[in-house]
């Protein structure tokens, strides 16, 4: 899991160039790669699978100032993460 944080000034795309070549660079290629990038207000979920052509994916972008606070979403990807790399 590679994390990458912008202030909030920044829009979330900003760092997602920045996020694939962290994720590239990691060693691990026979098991996806996961990545977030967080402002602090929002937060994207970035999966990388590494290959002959290396393939990503992004989820929607998660935001506190959304109605219901999708705060407790992104602590819910979070522990399924942790789940997954405890595999």
């Amino acid at each position: 899991m590679i994390i990458e944080s912008k202030k909030a000034s920044f829009s979330i795309e900003s760092g997602l160039a920045q996020m694939l070549a962290y994720m590239l660079g990691s060693p691990i290629i026979n098991k996806p790669t996961f990545g977030m990038i967080a402002t602090g207000s929002e937060f994207i979920f970035i999966k990388l699978v590494k290959g002959d052509t290396p393939q990503y994916g992004t989820s929607k972008v998660f935001s506190m100032r959304n109605p219901g606070n999708d705060l407790y979403d992104v602590l819910k990807i979070l522990k399924k993460l942790i789940e997954i790399a405890s595999v």
